[in-house]
């Protein structure tokens, strides 16, 4: 038999109780820097340094956090039901909690690629400073999906909404393009569970749609032991 196919959306609340901080905060990651200095490709030719500089202190505070509650009850549900969790967090914490399919709409802060190939790409933990190179000598960049760039994972990751029996979305206002979009993907009448501590949509919005608010570290496993019991 079967395991019936549960896909979860996450952003940048899933992450937040581990302690990472989420850019779109008042005192978000940003730090003094606009977001185009710092993610964007106009910002990355101007300013490389910077840049670099910028994503070594979110890899370090990373190697610094561990998974949440949310994390570990997502990573549970495997043992009942086919998961595959999208999110558009560049952290490994779903990985680290234990999901084993995971698709990054934006990017993973641990991996690095060419400026020149952008299919040549390292898993990178350290410091990337100007001079690290691919094997031509091309500067190495984030592997970050910055503003005004293509999502390459958005076609996959709606194929896989497309699958959903049961849609999860988690910690994301659901307001941001084109991960926004995704929702509309799911089959007509799939069960919806929007969790999040101030949700800025109504139960009407969507058919069967159940609204949790609570934070990502309290209602995944409320979800995922309702799911469980069924």
């Amino acid at each position: 038999m079967s395991k019936q196919k549960i896909v979860v959306l996450t952003g940048a609340g899933m992450s937040a109780e581990s302690g990472l901080k989420t850019f779109r905060d008042e005192n978000g990651l940003w730090e003094g820097h606009d977001v185009m200095q710092v993610a964007s490709p106009e910002g990355f030719a101007k300013n490389p340094a910077l840049v670099l500089e910028f994503y070594n202190q979110r890899r370090r505070q990373l190697l610094d956090v561990a998974p949440n509650q949310g994390h570990l009850a997502l990573a549970w549900l495997e043992q009942t039901f086919d998961v595959s969790i999208v999110t558009q967090n560049v952290d490994n914490l779903h990985e680290q909690a234990g999901s084993s399919h995971v698709v990054h709409l934006h990017g993973e802060l641990f991996k690095v690629r060419s400026t020149r190939n952008e299919n040549y790409i390292l898993d990178w933990t350290g410091d990337l400073v100007l001079g690290d190179s691919d094997e031509n000598g091309h500067q190495l960049r984030p592997h970050i999906v910055w503003f005004g760039e293509m999502v390459p994972m958005l076609e996959t990751a709606a194929q896989i909404t497309q699958q959903a029996e049961i849609l999860i979305i988690v910690g994301t206002s659901m307001q941001v393009y084109p991960a926004a979009s995704l929702i509309h993907y799911a089959p007509s009448n799939t069960p919806i569970y929007f969790i999040d501590p101030r949700p800025n949509i109504r139960a009407s919005d969507f058919e069967n749609l159940t609204i949790i608010p609570k934070t990502a570290a309290e209602g995944v496993p409320t979800l995922v032991e309702h799911l469980f019991n069924r």
